[in-house]
C-alpha cells in the first residue's frame, strides 16, 4: 500500500516481570504482552479501548459466535493486543494497518501475531490513505485508533480531514475509540476535531488511566444503550471474555 519512508524508527524489545514490550527506540512504551497470557490485555488504557463492546449489540448474547461478522478496524498495530484479542477471542474479521514493517515483524516474531489466518489482514500502509480510499468507506463496524510514532508527544493523525474519513469508513451503527496520549497534545483540540465529524452528541470519554491515556469514542448513527442495557452488557463482558466492563460504566463521561 505504501513505501517505508526512511526515518521511521527502529521497533525495540524490553522483558520485565513476565511482560514483553514493543519500544520505538526510546522508552516510551509502545505495546505490552504477559508472555505466560498473551490473548491478556495488559495495558490498562487497551481495556479501556474496548469499551465499544459495550455499544455493539453482540454485547447482549451469551453466544461465543455473536462476533463473527463484525469487522475492526485497527489503524496502528503497536504489540498487537487488540489484534490478538478481536481475532483470537471475539473472533471477529479484523483488519490492521501499521506504516512501519518493523513493528509488523517484531508482532509476528515477539507478539504471537499470526503470519496467516482466516479473517485477519495486516496491512502495511498509510493508515491515512487507507481511510481516505473510497473503495474502504462503510466497511468497518469498530474502529481503534492508537497512532503515535516514537516520541509519543501527540498523535500521528489528527486533522479534521482525518476524522471525517474515519466517520465514511464506519458502516451505520459503528464505533470508533480513540487513544489521545501525549506531553504536548490538545484534548480539546483533538475532540473538536472529532466534534467536527461525528458531532459532540455523538461521543463520550473515558476518564484518563494514571498513565494519561484518554480514550475517546464516536458513534456513527447508533443510539446511546439505555443504563439498563449497558450494565446487563458490562456483566456479559466480564463474565465472558474477563474485562473489567463494570468499572467503565463509572469512568465514561458523556
Amino acid at each position: 500500500m505504501t513505501t517505508s519512508p526512511p526515518e521511521l524508527p527502529h521497533a525495540t524489545l524490553s522483558e520485565m516481570n513476565g511482560i514483553r514490550y514493543l519500544h520505538l527506540g526510546t522508552p516510551w512504551v509502545q505495546g505490552a504482552m504477559r508472555i505466560a497470557k498473551p490473548l491478556k490485555l495488559e495495558l490498562d488504557y487497551i481495556r479501556r479501548m474496548m469499551v465499544w463492546m459495550l455499544l455493539r449489540p453482540q454485547s447482549d448474547s451469551a453466544d461465543p459466535l455473536a462476533w463473527q461478522e463484525t469487522h475492526t478496524v485497527q489503524l496502528g498495530l503497536g504489540a498487537a493486543a487488540i489484534t490478538r484479542f478481536c481475532h483470537q477471542v471475539l473472533g471477529t474479521r479484523t483488519t490492521v494497518i501499521e506504516i512501519n514493517p518493523e513493528v509488523i515483524a517484531a508482532a509476528h516474531a515477539w507478539f504471537h501475531l499470526p503470519r496467516e489466518a482466516k479473517q485477519l489482514n495486516v496491512f502495511w500502509g498509510d493508515a491515512a490513505a487507507y481511510v481516505a480510499e473510497p473503495a474502504h468507506a462503510h466497511s468497518a463496524d469498530v474502529l481503534c485508533v492508537d497512532l503515535y510514532d516514537h516520541e509519543a508527544a501527540s498523535p500521528v493523525l489528527d486533522s479534521e480531514d482525518f476524522y471525517r474519513h474515519c466517520h465514511a469508513l464506519l458502516r451505520p451503527g459503528g464505533v470508533m475509540t480513540v487513544n489521545l496520549f501525549g506531553r504536548d497534545a490538545s484534548f480539546e483540540r483533538s475532540w473538536e476535531r472529532m466534534a467536527s465529524a461525528f458531532q459532540a452528541e455523538h461521543m463520550f470519554s473515558v476518564q484518563a488511566t494514571k498513565e494519561g491515556n484518554t480514550v475517546v469514542g464516536a458513534l456513527k448513527q447508533l443510539k446511546w444503550p439505555e443504563p439498563d442495557t449497558l450494565a446487563a452488557r458490562a456483566k456479559n463482558i466480564e463474565t465472558q471474555f474477563k474485562l473489567p466492563a463494570p468499572s467503565w460504566l463509572k469512568m465514561i463521561r458523556r
